[in-house]
Parts: structure tokens; sequence; C-alpha cells
């Protein structure tokens, strides 16, 4: 694919010094029930990632990009200058950028993703003269959660251990990969594609929901796990033009989601008795009073077993980026 229609900023200041060595055109609509695909002026610097000596080759060394500022609003603007593309891009029926931007949860992945969105739909006009100013030109780019491709309640229902499938929902064996690889594949052969999204609210996903468009040039896919080596996960990772790791404190990111399951511990329980009549006034009262507890148990049990395993795959990223308090 053509990316050199996009334009590359070369950086101008280094905010960090090192990476750590550890580790409406219709579009082609995808249906979430096919059983059978269930299972920039930046601030950078640039490095290199070491292997063992007896294990390097000129094909495992790779450049990676680390981005740091004194605020997310910097980092923000340098990395939507990176993405924005130019008016010879805009026009090219056959370029599209894919990234992948991934990180624990907590990291700020969705705040990131749509800040980006934001800016290069708003700077990319300054490059694009053919059109009148009195025109507002269409977005060029967009943002493919994968929050879409969780496995619904009911396929969890089915599992061997339906108990522990709920418990651990999050865990990668709760998404459905391949969907989300079959619809990255269309992306990329028709430049236009059909997703589902996820309501929180019903807690299942919603098919056909997003649409990501042929005039989409700059598509973000966020998810925890875009960046595994394993299985499925590998393939995916392969798809995208550049790999975007959120590198952030895990005791951060943890008191960042014990804070989001506080906030809409309250909104489940009321669901839960509406939607679920058998639920039992005990487990009711036991969220209710307890939130904070409940809150620990699942960051415990699994938002934190998810999130060291996703850190592990940081290692896998071109562009890994610093990210500050918010």
């Amino acid at each position: 694919m053509d990316v050199t229609s996009f334009s590359t900023v070369q950086p101008r200041f280094c905010y960090s010094s090192s990476v750590p060595e550890s580790s409406r055109f219709r579009g082609v609509k995808v249906h979430l029930r096919d059983q059978s695909l269930v299972p920039a002026q930046l601030s950078i610097q640039r490095t290199r990632r070491r292997t063992p000596r007896n294990l390097v080759s000129c094909s495992q060394k790779r450049d990676v990009t680390v981005v740091d500022g004194s605020c997310m609003d910097e980092i923000y603007d340098k990395l939507a200058e990176r993405l924005v593309p130019t008016s010879a891009a805009m026009f090219s029926p056959n370029v599209k950028r894919l990234v992948g931007l991934a990180g624990p949860p907590g990291a700020g992945k969705s705040t990131l993703a749509y800040e980006l969105v934001h800016r290069i739909n708003r700077l990319w006009p300054q490059k694009a003269a053919s059109f009148d100013a009195e025109v507002k030109p269409p977005d060029v780019a967009t943002v493919l959660p994968m929050d879409g491709f969780h496995l619904y309640r009911s396929q969890l229902d089915a599992m061997e251990d339906p108990k522990e499938a709920h418990a651990r929902r999050g865990a990668p064996w709760t998404f459905n990969p391949a969907l989300l690889l079959n619809c990255l594949k269309k992306l990329r052969d028709e430049g236009s594609v059909y997703v589902p999204s996820f309501d929180h609210g019903v807690g299942d996903p919603v098919e056909d929901d997003i649409f990501v468009s042929l005039q989409h040039k700059v598509v973000i896919v966020e998810g925890n796990y875009l960046l595994l080596e394993e299985g499925t996960w590998k393939d995916i990772s392969n798809m995208f033009d550049e790999k975007w790791f959120i590198d952030v404190n895990l005791d951060t990111a943890m008191q960042r989601v014990e804070a989001r399951h506080i906030s809409t511990g309250m909104h489940t329980v009321f669901f839960l008795i509406l939607q679920r009549l058998s639920v039992t006034i005990c487990f009711v009262l036991f969220v209710i009073g307890k939130p904070l507890d409940v809150a620990k148990w699942r960051i415990d049990y699994n938002d934190r077993p998810n999130a060291e395993l996703i850190v592990k795959s940081k290692t896998n990223a071109d562009v890994l980026i610093r990210s500050i308090s918010f």
C-alpha cells in the first residue's frame, strides 16, 4: 500500500531518552452471529529494540518511535499531525492507513483515538486546496473500536463454565478475533465495511452499527489485544500500517478502571433488576452496598491479569506513547 502520500513530520525536540527494554457508499455487511467466525511535530526519540545476540538478525531489528510531552493535549496534536493525510492521499482510492492502538484497560485508548480523529478531521482540509472554502469537506478519519467484537452473553452461557466466562469477560478468549480479522480484510480489499459496536447498557454487541466508508483514509482501530502474537491476534496485528501502544503505569491504569467500575456499578445493578428479574435481592444489596469491594475484586480477578498480558505485547509496537495523568 502506498503510504508515502501521508505527511511525515520529523521530530524537533526529544522529551524521552530511552525505551524500556521490558517487555454513504454501501459497505459489506458482516454478521456477528456467523458461528464459523466465533472461536507530527512529534516529541520523540528513535531507539532500537535489543534482542539477545544469538538471535539478532537484520529482519528482527525495528525502530521504535517514543512519543512524550508535557501534557496529553500536546501528544494528541503531535500524533494527529503524523497521521493527517495529504490531498493526494485523499483522492487516491487505494490509500487507506490502518493504525492499531493497543494498551491495557485504563490506558486511555478510546480517549486518545477520538481526540486524534477530531484533530485530523480539523487539520486535513488545510491540505485539500480543491475544496471550496464554504463547503465542509468530508471527514477522513474514524475510529473502529474492538469492543464490538465481544462474544454475546448467550455465547458465554454456552461455554463449559458459563460463570467463569462471564466473570472473565474481557479476556482474549471472550472476544471474536476471527470476525475482527474478516472485517479488516474486507476494509482493505473493498475500502468500506460495516462493523459492530457494543451496547454497554445491554451488555452485547450491536451488529452493523459502525460504517467505515471509502472516504475514511485514516482508521484508528483501538483495543486491548491488537498487538498480541498468538493465533488470530497475530494475523490482526499484521493488518496494521502502524502499531501503537500506550505505555502507562499499571497501578495508575487500575485506579482508573476501579473508578470506572464504581461509576457504572449502580447502572448495571438496576439493569439487572429490570432485565433479569430472577436476580436475587441478596446479590443486588451486595453490589449496591459495597461497590468498592466489588470493583477491587473485578480488578484482581480479571482486569489486572488481562492488563499484565497486554503489557507484554508492547514490544511489538512501532510507536510507544508515554501516558500522562489526566
